[in-house]
C-alpha cells in the first residue's frame, strides 16, 4: 500500500516551493505549510488556476485568500473565479470579497455571468480623477474634525468612506491620495502630533444621599431568554458546517444541494422537525429529561414537530415494558410527540439502501470475528474481504437476509477510511446477524442494522431538520455525513450538547440496569435512583425537573458536573407553590395568653403553602384563643442569647398571628 505524502503536491513539488513561486513571503509560506488544511486548499487552488510555474505577487495574494475564504458550498464555481483572477478581471480585495458573497448565496447552482460580473465590478474602470474628486469631497466634509485631531485622525475611517462611495477604486491609489491630502492640509508632522493625548481627570461627582441611583440588573442575553436561538432555521441548511477529512480523497463538505433542500422544505412546509430517539433497553433517567427539553423544546419554540422514535435496532436488549414506560414518562414530563415511530418501521428501507450502498462500492460483506476487527482497527489495516467483488457482496448479503449464514460468521461493513484520524471512520458495521425475534417487528428479520448505519438514514427519511445529541457522539458526525453523502440523501443539521452529569448520582443506563437486575434496589422506580420514574415516586414534579434542565442551558461544556443542590432548589421552589402544609404539635405544652380575653376565638388565615397568594382557595382557618399549645422544646425557664423560643418575660411571634403577645407558661 502506498501512502500519500501530505507535504508533497500532486506533481511531486514541495508545497513551500510552490507557495514561494506565487509571491508569498517566506514567513507566510512556512506558516501555511504548518497547516495541513490550508496547504491542501492552496495547492488545489494553484493547480486549478494553472500557475504552478509562478505568477505575479498580487495575483498570488488573491489566490491565497481564495484558498482560505472561498465558500465551501460553492466549490464547483471556484475554477471560474480563479480564471477571473489570473486574467486580472478581478484584481482587488474588494472585488474578491464581493465574489465570495455572490457565491455564498448562489451555492452550487448555476448563475448568470453578467450578474456575477456586475456584483464584482468586473470591467468597471475607476480613473484617478474620479478618486481624487471623491477624496477631495471627503476632506472638505471632514475638515474641522481632521484639523482638530491632526495626524491622530483615523485613516481607516476615511478609507472606509471612500470605499462606500466607490467600492472598486484601487486601494493603493486611495491610500496615496489620503496621505497627500493630509499633508496638504496639515503640513509637516510635529512633535505634538506624536504625543499621546492626555486624559482629563474627571472630578468625582457629589452624590446626594437622597438621590443615590439603584443599579439596574444586567439585561439577560438573547440566549438566556431563548436557549434555542443558537440553532439555524431549516432554510439555511444548504450551508456547510461540517468538513470530513480523508486520507485518500478530497475533503467532504457536508451540505445539501438547492434541489435536495427545496424537496425537503416542500415536505416539511419549512417547519422545524426534531426527534427524541431513546433506545428501549431501560427506564429513562434525568439525563433524558435534558434531551427531551432540547428536542421537544426546540420544536415547540419554533412551531414545529418532534417525533418520539424508538431506536430499536438491538432486539436482545429491548423489552415491551421499556417501550410502554418511555411513552408514559414522556407524557408525564409534559411533552406531546408529533408521531411515535420505530427504527424498525424502516427496516425494509434500510435494507434496500444497504443493497444500494454495496452497488455503489461503499460496503462489503466481511467475515472477521469481533476480535479480529478490533485488532485490524488498532493497526489501521484493511479487512482481507474489503476489496471483494460487488456481486459477491450482494449475494452474501442476500444470504445473510435469508438466514443462510450462521450468527457471527458475517457482517456488512461500510467502506469508509481505515487510515483516518477518526476511529469512527474505520469501516463501521452496518448489519449483523441475530436469530432473535424483535419486540416490535416480530421474527421477519434475522439481520439487524447498527446504530451508526440506521440513525442518520432514519433522520433523513423522517426529514429531521435538527439532529441533536450529546457530545460523546461528536466523533460519529463524520460517519453520519459520509453515509448520507454516499447514498445521495438529504442531510440534517447535526449539533451536539453536553450530557447532564449530576454529583453523587449514577447516570449510566448500563450501571442502572445492573443495580436493578442484581436487586440492589427496588426496581427501576426506586426513589434512590435518578430515573424519572424514581424521582416521580419520590414526589418530584415534572415541572421542577424541566425548570432544572432549562436553568442549566444548552452548552457544549463536556466537563461540567451539576451540583445536586441545584435540582433540590427547583424542587423546593415547586413545592413552595403547590404542596399543602399542615401544622402539628407532637409534644404539646399549654400556654395561656394573659392579655387576651378568655373565651374569645378568632379565625385566622393560614397559608396552605409558603408561596401562596392570599385568597380563599389558598388559605385555611386556624382558631386562635387565649390558650395555645406549643412544642415542649420551644420553651425554657432560663433564657439565653442563642435561644429564640419562649421563656419567662420574653415575647415571641406565633405563626399566622401578626400581633405580639406576652405569654405565661402553665
Amino acid at each position: 500500500m502506498v501512502l500519500k505524502d501530505e507535504n508533497r503536491s500532486n506533481d511531486g513539488e514541495q508545497p513551500l516551493d510552490l507557495f514561494l513561486k506565487i509571491g508569498l513571503d517566506e514567513r507566510t509560506a512556512k506558516n501555511t505549510v504548518a497547516n495541513n488544511k490550508v496547504t491542501a486548499n492552496l495547492t488545489d487552488v494553484i493547480h486549478e488556476a494553472a500557475v504552478t510555474d509562478g505568477c505575479d505577487r498580487t495575483i498570488g495574494n488573491l489566490l491565497y485568500t481564495v484558498a482560505t475564504k472561498f465558500p465551501a458550498n460553492a466549490l464547483v464555481h471556484r475554477p471560474t473565479l480563479l480564471q477571473y483572477i489570473v486574467s486580472s478581471k478581478i484584481k482587488t480585495p474588494a472585488q474578491l470579497e464581493a465574489a465570495f458573497s455572490f457565491f455564498a448565496t448562489t451555492g452550487s447552482e448555476n448563475f448568470k455571468i453578467n450578474e456575477f460580473e456586475e456584483a464584482c465590478g468586473v470591467g468597471v474602470e475607476v480613473s484617478i480623477e474620479d478618486v481624487e474628486r471623491i477624496v477631495a469631497e471627503l476632506f472638505e466634509e471632514q475638515k474641522n474634525v481632521i484639523l482638530e485631531l491632526r495626524y491622530r485622525t483615523n485613516v481607516g475611517e476615511l478609507f472606509g468612506h471612500v470605499r462606500k462611495r466607490q467600492p472598486w477604486a484601487d486601494p493603493k491609489i486611495v491610500k496615496k491620495l489620503i496621505d497627500t491630502n493630509l499633508y496638504s492640509l496639515l503640513g509637516e508632522r510635529t512633535a505634538a502630533d506624536d504625543e499621546k493625548p492626555k486624559k482629563k481627570k474627571e472630578k468625582p461627582v457629589k452624590i446626594e444621599e437622597h438621590s443615590i441611583p439603584v443599579d439596574a440588573p444586567p439585561k439577560p442575553s438573547e440566549e438566556e431568554l431563548n436557549p434555542f436561538s443558537i440553532f439555524p432555521s431549516p432554510e439555511e441548511n444548504y450551508k456547510v458546517h461540517t468538513e470530513v477529512f480523508f486520507s485518500d480523497r478530497p475533503v467532504l463538505r457536508a451540505c445539501n444541494s438547492r434541489e435536495i433542500l427545496e424537496k425537503h422544505l416542500k415536505a416539511t412546509g419549512g417547519k422545524v422537525f426534531t426527534r427524541f430517539p431513546p433506545e428501549p433497553n431501560g427506564y429513562l433517567h434525568i439525563g433524558h429529561a435534558k434531551a427531551m427539553f432540547i428536542d421537544f423544546g426546540l420544536a415547540k419554540e419554533r412551531g414545529g414537530c418532534c417525533y418520539l422514535r424508538y431506536d430499536d435496532t438491538n432486539p436482545e436488549a429491548e423489552k415491551k415494558e421499556y417501550i410502554d414506560h418511555i411513552e408514559e414518562i414522556v407524557s408525564w414530563m409534559g411533552w406531546k410527540p408529533f408521531k411515535i415511530t420505530y427504527t424498525s418501521d424502516y427496516f425494509q428501507d434500510l435494507y434496500e439502501l444497504a443493497v444500494e450502498l454495496i452497488r455503489r462500492g461503499h460496503a462489503y460483506v466481511d467475515h472477521q470475528t469481533p476480535e479480529e476487527i478490533k485488532e485490524y482497527r488498532e493497526k489501521k489495516m484493511n479487512s482481507p474481504w474489503r476489496d471483494r467483488p460487488i456481486a459477491e457482496s450482494l449475494k452474501l448479503f442476500d444470504d445473510m437476509k435469508r438466514g443462510m449464514i450462521e450468527e457471527g460468521k458475517a457482517t456488512l461493513r461500510m467502506k469508509q477510511d481505515m487510515q483516518s484520524d477518526n476511529y469512527n471512520m474505520y469501516d463501521l458495521i452496518a448489519y449483523r446477524i441475530k436469530f432473535t425475534p424483535h419486540p416490535h417487528a416480530g421474527d421477519k428479520w434475522c439481520i439487524y442494522p447498527s446504530y451508526d448505519y440506521a440513525h442518520c438514514i432514519v433522520d433523513s427519511l423522517e426529514n429531521i431538520t435538527h439532529s441533536l445529541c450529546t457530545l460523546e457522539f461528536e466523533t460519529r458526525r463524520a460517519s453520519y455525513y459520509w453515509l448520507l453523502d454516499a447514498l445521495g440523501l438529504y442531510q440534517p443539521y447535526v449539533w451536539e450538547y453536553s450530557r447532564l452529569n449530576v454529583t453523587n448520582t449514577v447516570m449510566s443506563k448500563r450501571k442502572l440496569n445492573r443495580l436493578v437486575t442484581a436487586k440492589w434496589v427496588d426496581g427501576w422506580d426506586d426513589p434512590r435512583l435518578m430515573t424519572l420514574a424514581g424521582l416521580r415516586r419520590r414526589g418530584v414534579t415534572s415541572t421542577s425537573i424541566n425548570a432544572f434542565v432549562k436553568g442549566i442551558g444548552i452548552t457544549r461544556s463536556d466537563s461540567s458536573i451539576i451540583q445536586l443542590d441545584r435540582l433540590e432548589y427547583h424542587i423546593r421552589e415547586e413545592l413552595n407553590k403547590e404542596a399543602p402544609r399542615t401544622l402539628v404539635v407532637l409534644h404539646p405544652l399549654k400556654v395561656v395568653i394573659t392579655n387576651l380575653e378568655a373565651g374569645s376565638v378568632m379565625d385566622l388565615d393560614a397559608k396552605k403553602w409558603p408561596d401562596a397568594q392570599i385568597d380563599q382557595s389558598s388559605v385555611y382557618k386556624v382558631p386562635f384563643s387565649n390558650v395555645v399549645y406549643i412544642e415542649h422544646s420551644d420553651f425554657r425557664m432560663k433564657d439565653s442569647k442563642d435561644y429564640y423560643g419562649l421563656a419567662p418575660g420574653k415575647s415571641v411571634l406565633l405563626r399566622c398571628i401578626w400581633i405580639w403577645y406576652m405569654c405565661t407558661a402553665l
